[in-house]
Parts: structure tokens; sequence; C-alpha cells
């Protein structure tokens, strides 16, 4: 042999050990560096390796080095002879790499969105774009690819999670175009780049259009006085009316002229017919051919391949089952609906245009519940008491507030998650929930590092990040919560004890590396506490005198206005995913015409809308959720089987919530946890129950 390959040799067979040594200066060299800037002004965080104030130079330095380790270790795995491959130097240093890297990425690219300077949050964007296409990269390296192929196909006996580790490994580099050959290779990357330049072209086709119509007052009666003073009117007088959803919503439900609203409805659903239409198509058909490049029979098979439903024919199975399950409800739903236009403008037949208006009409003639009323009841530091008092009975756990520790902004706030029965330290999550200027806008949670330990033994504990846009108090004026925020908050805090409490082996299965289409079960589960009483008057309290909590009718109130009509709005829910799942199984079909037969199938008769441009009626097929609609109904259906299985009769019910905890997550599949937390299969029947019990003032009615 000769003397190099010897070398090359020794160097795999340390590879582990290597990259110890490798990861464990990176770390120390850079946080340290780091915190030696700041130890004059706060400490540091016990057991985390994220950097929380790094300067735009910072972020550049860090990512190039991350960059140079993650090329090493890459390079360092491909070296390996593949007749000397082995668990310890091909899967150990690579699964090392995730868990070191990962805080030391999510320090690079969090800034962008909290951070205070203009300049620090271009750096971090830059870091982002700059590290997701070195991982691209990575993902696709055949070197790597061969060595741990080779490890696979040796059939070792390892435990489970590595198990499903090493099979990880090897689909990521598959679905990639790893082992295609060159050519294939390259026409991957030609799919690709064509489909990401239609999906952005989709977008701005949308996102450009200024399409408007012209209405005298007269044919909008019923809409809100500030709407209206909110048009700008044409030199003769009429209002114009922006084909866009803050102009259009509001009349498809407030208007009381249904020429208006059909009007209204046909145009909003036509933007960009014949562009996007054709849009629609040619991406469908890249689609197609991109996974059968890959070895699927078609997209929705390789969409869904990685998630929890695995095949399409079993998201098709679920949303037929569905659609099935829901019909005699949504049947009395429009019936009622129906009736209700009879009186009101003497004419039974209903149209898409009708669905909004009537569904609004029914709610204030059978529910007088004003939402502004309802907020004065949500200041937001006892919004925030109550989800942690409900957090901690449900999942015995114990939020405690960490002082005197580096943050980004004065406003932000540190908590340690303790585990209530030992008081063990759990994992650590940073709240920035008030608004400022230059933040990200939306509510959300950030996975800053992840519970996992490495092949050595070193443990890394989980830190999260939860941001939001909650009003300050100001002088007398309450910081009070909408009720939508309430909700929206609540989930993603279930985001946050998820990402805590879901502890594995692999950092890739940690934290909320789990399935897309069970990511946001846990979260939809606990949104039914914010509808349950006595959850309700534990996050509320009136803001002029916080004893008196939320009454009990608004409680029930807002629970029948959840589930209104609910038979009806999930039916268009399932049009929508069926549409997605059909046109991403089966190459070559005429979307116009499916969707022309699906419609008045599933919405009980009520046919499209005349000239109605899929493209723009249901965008998300094209973009963003292409094969993947299902995802959220699917979550909500599932998550409602374990509220009416193991919570509905004892709201904080610590024994399943600790049962919960601890298997909601990690390596094992997701319908295995649910099969085993349930002792059973889980159903579709408990959602359809819930809804059916609130939809529409039936019982005012009877």
């Amino acid at each position: 042999m000769a003397k190099g390959d010897k070398v090359k040799r020794v160097l795999a067979f340390t590879g582990a050990a290597a990259f110890i040594a490798i990861a464990v200066n990176l770390l120390v060299s850079v946080i340290n560096a780091h915190k030696d800037k700041w130890r004059k002004k706060k400490r540091g965080l016990l057991r985390s390796n994220v950097c929380v104030n790094l300067s735009a130079f910072e972020i550049h330095h860090l990512t190039d080095r991350i960059i140079a380790k993650s090329n090493e270790i890459h390079d360092l795995v491909a070296s390996v002879h593949l007749e000397n491959v082995s668990y310890e130097n091909a899967v150990a240093p690579l699964a090392d790499l995730e868990e070191f890297q990962y805080p030391l990425v999510q320090s690079c690219i969090f800034q962008k969105m909290v951070a205070t300077s203009d300049e620090v949050r271009k750096a971090s964007a830059d870091a982002e774009r700059i590290l997701d296409s070195h991982f691209l990269m990575c993902r696709k390296r055949e070197d790597v690819y061969r060595v741990i192929k080779a490890y696979d196909k040796k059939g070792e006996w390892l435990g489970p999670e590595a198990k499903r580790y090493v099979q990880s490994l090897v689909k990521d580099f598959e679905r990639n175009g790893a082992g295609l050959t060159s050519s294939k290779r390259k026409e991957i990357e030609s799919l690709s780049s064509q489909i990401e330049k239609l999906s952005l072209e989709f977008i701005q086709n949308l996102n450009n259009d200024n399409g408007f119509l012209f209405f005298s007052e007269a044919e909008l009666p019923g809409m809100p006085s500030r709407f209206i003073e909110s048009l700008d009117k044409s030199e003769q007088g009429k209002l114009k009316v922006f084909l866009k959803s803050h102009h259009v919503l509001p009349i498809l439900e407030y208007c009381k002229i249904g020429s208006t609203r059909k009007s209204v409805a046909i145009a909003y659903c036509q933007r960009h017919g014949r562009e996007n239409l054709a849009i629609l198509k040619h991406l469908v058909h890249l689609r197609h051919k991109y996974a059968q490049l890959l070895g699927y029979s078609n997209y929705a098979d390789y969409v869904t391949e990685p998630r929890m439903a695995k095949t399409s024919s079993k998201v098709f199975e679920f949303l037929e089952e569905l659609s099935n399950n829901l019909s005699d409800l949504a049947t009395t739903e429009l019936n009622f609906l129906k009736d209700l236009k009879m009186k009101e403008e003497g004419d039974a037949s209903f149209g898409m245009e009708d669905l909004a208006y009537y569904i609004k009409r029914a709610e204030e003639l059978h529910y007088n519940l004003d939402m502004a009323e309802v907020r004065q009841y949500f200041p937001v530091n006892l919004v925030f008491s109550g989800i942690f008092k409900l957090l901690e009975d449900i999942f015995g756990l114990t939020f405690k507030e960490v002082k005197d520790v580096e943050v980004w902004h004065e406003t932000v706030k540190l908590y340690a998650v303790l585990e209530f029965s030992s008081n063990d330290l759990l994992g650590y999550v940073y709240l920035d929930i008030f608004s400022r200027h230059g933040k990200f806008t939306h509510t959300c949670v950030l996975s800053l590092q992840n519970g996992s330990s490495s092949s050595k033994g070193i443990e890394q504990i989980p830190v999260t990040l939860l941001i939001s846009h909650c009003p300050k108090q100001f002088d007398e004026c309450p910081a009070l919560l909408r009720f939508s925020d309430v909700i929206c908050l609540f989930h993603e805090f279930t985001h946050v004890v998820h990402h805590i409490c879901n502890r594995a082996a692999f950092s890739r299965f940690s934290g909320l590396n789990v399935e897309g289409d069970f990511v946001e079960m846990p979260s939809h589960l606990l949104e039914n506490w914010c509808y349950e009483n006595l959850s309700l008057k534990m996050m509320s309290g009136f803001h002029k005198d916080i004893t008196k909590s939320i009454t009990t009718e608004i409680c029930k109130s807002l629970k029948k206005k959840r589930d209104l009509f609910s038979g009806l709005k999930l039916k268009q829910e399932v049009l929508t995913c069926l549409f997605d799942q059909i046109i991403h199984s089966r190459d070559n079909i005429d979307i116009v015409e499916l969707l022309r037969h699906l419609h008045p199938k599933i919405m009980l008769g009520i046919p499209l809308l005349e000239g109605t441009n899929p493209a723009s009626c249901l965008p998300r097929s094209a973009i963003c959720y292409d094969a993947t609609c299902y995802s959220q109904i699917w979550s909500e259906v599932f998550a409602a089987d374990l509220f009416a299985t193991k919570f509905q009769d004892d709201l904080l019910n610590l024994h399943a919530g600790l049962q919960f905890k601890k298997k909601a997550g990690g390596y094992r599949e997701p319908f295995d946890i649910l099969s085993d937390y349930l002792g059973r299969k889980p159903s579709i029947r408990p959602f359809v129950e819930i809804k059916a019990r609130n939809s529409l003032p039936l019982a005012e009615i009877n």
C-alpha cells in the first residue's frame, strides 16, 4: 500500500475523533471570542452554543468557518476506502457535524428576523443564502454518498435510531440526485432552476396585479362606512375596488347585492388567467418530470415520501374519507343558508359568491359576540402567565425567568424550562414579543439549538425563540390582545414545548425536525384549550379588574363561532387539497376540466364560478404548498382525535400530558407514535363529531 493511502486510511479511521477536536475548537474559538466582548455586560447562557449578538463582520466570518469545517468533514468522509467503511469513520462524523454546526448556523441566520441593525439583518440574510447553497451542494456530493451507501449495504446491526439516521442520510442524497448518471443530474439541475423561475414568475404576476372594478355606492349596500371611505373615486364618482384580498374579502362578506359579489368573485379568480394557468400547467409537467428522473411515479409520491402520509394514495384515502364524513353536516348547513337567502332575496339558487356573505349573516343573526369586547379580557401579561400555567399543569413543566443574560434587545426575556418533578433543566426559550422597527412581522418559533448527544456523549440542550408583535402598554392604555392573537400565541408556545421536550440522540430527529404533516399536530391539539371555559379563564381577566375573568357565555360563543358552518368550510379545504393532489399525481391532465368536474362533486352541487381560473382561485397548488395542501387539515383532524380521547373530559390531565410529552417526536414514525398513545389507529370521526356539535345555529332554530 502506498504511503499516501496509509495516511488516508488513518485519517478515515480516526474521523470521528478528529471531528470532535475540530468542532470543539470551532465552538470554543467562536463562542469565547464573542463572549469576551460581552463579559463585562452580561453573562453567557449555560450549556448554550448560540451566539445572540454577532456583528455583521462576525456573521460573515462565522459563515466562512462553518463552510470550511463542513467541507473538511465531508472531504474526510469521502476519503474513506469503501472496503474499510464503518459507522465510526462514515456516519458518526456527519451526525456530529449536524449537531455541532446547527447552533452556529442558527446564530448567523436568526438575526435577519430580530436584529436592530440594518447591516446585521442584511449580513444574516446573506449568510442564510450562502449556507443554504452550501448545504444543498453537500447533499449532492457523489463521493460522500458512495461511502454512506457502501456502509448501508454492509447491513451492520444498529440501534433503531442510528439505523433510521443512516437510511435518512442515504435517502437525502438520493432525493437530491446522488446516484444518477451525470446527464440526469444535469437535467435535474435544469428542471430545478426552471421550476424556481416559474414559481417566482407566478408569484410576481399575482403580486403585481393591479386590476380593479368600479361600483357606485348604491351597488355596495351593507359595506361598513370605513370601507367606503377608504376607496378611491373616479371622476364620475364611481368607487374603485382593487382585486386584492383586503378589498375582495370584505365585499364577499358584507355586500348585500349578489350581482356585485359575483362580479368581484369572478374577477378576482380570473387574475392573470392565461399567463398563470399556462405557468401552472408547465410547473406541474416539470415537477412530474423531476420526480420521475429520481425514480418516483409522480411528483406527489416524491413529496409525500418523507412525510407522515408516505404516499399520495394515503392522502387520497384520507381526503375522500373526510369528505364523505362531512357530507351530511355540510348538506344541512347548505340548506340552512339557502333558506336564509330565500328569506332575504327571494331566491334559493346558491353560488360560491353567496357562501361567505350568508355565513356572516347567520353569525350576525344568531351570535351577539362583540370581538372588541372580548379583547378587553386579554391583557398581554395575563395571557402569557396563563399560557405558562396551563403548559406547566398539562406537561409537568416549570418556566423560570433567567435574569442578567445577554440578549439582542432590552425587551427580550429568557426563560429556563424545567422538569417540575425533578427540577432538571430541559431547555431555554427566548421571548421577543413586542413590536419594533425592522423586526419580522409575524408570530413564529425558531429553533436555535437542538437537544441531542454526539457519538462521544456530548449533550446539547434545546434552545428556542418565540417572535411575536404584541402591543406595549403606554400610560393608561392597556396592552390588549385580539382573541386571534391569543390562539396564535398558544399555538406557537406549543411549538416551544415540543422543541424543548423532543430529545433524540441525533440532531436530525430532535426539536421540530419531524415530518412536515406532523409538526403542527401538537399545536393544533393545544389550540383546543383556547375554546374551553376552564383554560380561557386561566388566560383572561378584565383589564380594569383582572380578578374578573371572561364570562362563561363568551367562552361558549367563541367555541360556536369557531365551528360555525365548519362542514362547508372544510369541504372547501378538501376541494383545494384534492385538486392539488390530483394534478401532482397524474401527468397531462386538463386542469380546467378537472376543477369544473371536481367543484360541484365536493361542494354539494354548487358550480364553479363561470370563467374561474384554477391558477388564481387555488394558487397554493402552484406555489409553496405543491402536493402538500393536505398537511394543515391532516394535522387538525388527528389532533382532534388526541384531544377527544385524552383531554376533552379532563383538560388538566397530567398523566396524558406527560405521556404525550414523552412520545411526541424522536425517530419513530408518527403513525406508530399516535397509535401507541391512543391504543388504536387514529380516526377521523372525533374531528367531525366535534365540529358537528357547534356547526351553525341549529340549536337556536330547533
